[in-house]
């Protein structure tokens, strides 16, 4: 073997080939033009038991070795050695120091004190402050100056979600895009993740598009509402006026939805829709004073199902409910995502989905539906490699999905 000039050992464990982790670990390896010497690999002989592997990495120097251990560490590796992370003090509002360390939407761990301590809040792209005996993901927009943040990659264990042979239909079912010839299947085993999460006090989220309304879909979403299998609906400004206009005119941007066809002058409802909600004084108000009587929104109010309705430049209006401040659109975006939120559908929403991705931890499932396949591949391309994939008309999905959870 040829000699380097940097050398350290690193441990690993979990199911590390079903995963495909340790493949990744090897890529990443040869990608720096480092070497690797396998010192003790131990094979996991049940589904239930890890696997561990010990390896001493070699690289040129000291600072691509840094580098290195640094982009292992998202594969669940690290030194075998301990030691404290590294902490130093943010330089001013929203600025830390270069060499900080972004997390991962993965469970991770931090040595301060000598103790091992489990970051809370966890989702990728954040930075850790280190708060006495707490260590706590933040955005880098709500750090301030003195916070300590942990910098570099020693004194952090990151878990990877591992991609398991059973669990009960809960763990990664695939993160692959499904075909339509295997939506049946699929919906199958939703439905039954579904009823596990709230069976065991666990609460589900759905991200929406108003993709949900034009391909029929409001009444099955509308009987999951009723069924007690949304908890919380998390979707942009569009959702809720296509609804509402389909609610009161039974158009969705002046196209009949039981016909087909544009109505005589329907281009006008989807601003009168706007205009109702605006004189009621918002959609509550609408529900509570008779205004509104069917649709989303509506049984949203009726069953105490949480929303937030995030605004962007696009949208007419927009609603007396829709959050025009992004922050504060995300902020309760995350608010209401880490009220026990175990489980997440995404209907044909690229942008929200994609969004909500960024917030969540990897142990919180994800199902995308959506007829263009790209969505659904970006979404898991930009890390939320736990998302299911349902490439399939969404109103379909809903119908499928209502019947079963009947």
């Amino acid at each position: 073997m040829t000699s380097m000039a940097a050398s350290d050992t690193i441990e690993a464990e979990g199911h590390l080939v079903d995963s495909g982790l340790l493949s990744a670990i090897f890529d990443k390896i040869i990608e720096f033009k480092g070497s690797y010497e396998i010192l003790t690999f131990d094979i996991g002989r049940t589904n239930d038991d890890p696997s561990r592997l010990e390896m001493r990495i070699n690289a040129d120097d000291g600072s691509t070795l840094d580098e290195l251990l640094q982009q292992l560490t998202a594969f669940g590796c690290h030194p075998i050695r301990e030691q404290d992370a590294t902490v130093k003090p943010a330089e001013k509002d929203r600025c830390v120091p270069d060499d900080f360390y972004s997390t991962t939407n993965h469970r991770t761990h931090v040595r301060l004190g000598g103790r091992w301590i489990d970051v809370e809040q966890q989702r990728m792209d954040a930075v850790i402050v280190s708060t006495g005996t707490r260590a706590v993901c933040r955005k880098l927009r709500d750090v301030r100056a003195g916070e300590p943040i942990v910098c570099g990659h020693g004194g952090i264990r990151v878990t990877p979600e591992f991609r398991e042979r059973d669990r009960l239909g809960f763990a990664f079912m695939s993160n692959d895009v499904s075909s339509e010839r295997r939506v049946e299947g699929v919906v199958n085993r939703i439905a039954e993740m579904m009823r596990q999460v709230k069976q065991a006090g666990g609460r589900i989220a759905v991200v929406a598009g108003p993709v949900v309304v034009h391909t029929g879909g409001v009444g099955h979403f509308s009987e999951l509402i009723r069924n007690g299998y949304v908890d919380t609906v998390l979707a942009g400004n569009a959702l809720a006026v296509h609804d509402i206009e389909f609610a009161l005119s039974g158009t969705s941007l002046g196209i009949d939805l039981i016909e087909g066809a544009a109505v005589e002058q329907g281009h006008r409802n989807h601003m009168a829709a706007i205009n109702t909600i605006n004189r009621a004084g918002g959609i509550r108000q609408a529900v509570e004073s008779g205004v509104l009587t069917s649709g989303v929104m509506y049984e949203c109010v009726k069953h105490g199902v949480d929303f937030v309705l995030a605004g962007s430049i696009r949208d007419d209006g927009p609603l007396p409910d829709t959050v025009m401040d992004l922050v504060d659109a995300q902020e309760r975006y995350a608010a209401a995502l880490s009220q026990n939120v175990q489980l997440v559908l995404m209907l044909s929403s690229m942008l929200h989905s994609i969004g909500v991705g960024n917030m969540l931890p990897s142990w919180v499932r994800v199902v995308c539906v959506d007829i263009n396949p790209a969505v659904v591949t970006k979404l898991s391309d930009r890390g939320s490699a736990q998302t299911l994939g349902v490439v399939t008309d969404v109103g379909l999905f809903l119908h499928r999905l209502a019947e079963r959870m009947r």
